[in-house]
């Protein structure tokens, strides 16, 4: 059974903090949503996380989510895909919760987010 994706949001690298918490303002203001300070980011309502330093992609990440990433994870394999296991993240029982695949795509990382 094919897994349903949809976006989560779009991670925008910056160089710094005063960069990150300039841009979500700005997307924010254009786009009526509220800003919010994340751990590693600022966002612009749920749609746009503006990382504090470049991360992930040249130009930021795609955040995608899923019902079963575990499932999903063995899909994307099936399709010829890899993972950057190095980058998964477990909840508090060993159930996968998120990870990037290898390499960028339009110069994105993309992430799986388990739903």
């Amino acid at each position: 059974m094919s897994n349903k994706f949809e976006l989560e949001h779009i991670g925008i690298n910056t160089e710094n903090a005063t960069e990150a918490e300039e841009l979500a303002t700005l997307l924010s203001s254009i786009f009526n949503l509220t800003p919010r300070h994340g751990q590693k980011s600022e966002f612009a309502g749920d749609y746009f996380e503006c990382m504090r330093s470049p991360f992930l992609g040249k130009n930021g990440h795609i955040a995608m989510r899923t019902p079963d990433l575990e499932n999903a994870v063995e899909e994307l394999k099936g399709k010829g895909l890899a993972f950057n296991m190095d980058t998964a993240a477990y909840d508090d029982n060993g159930k996968l919760k998120n990870v990037y695949l290898d390499g960028e795509f339009g110069g994105f990382a993309i992430h799986i987010l388990n739903k």
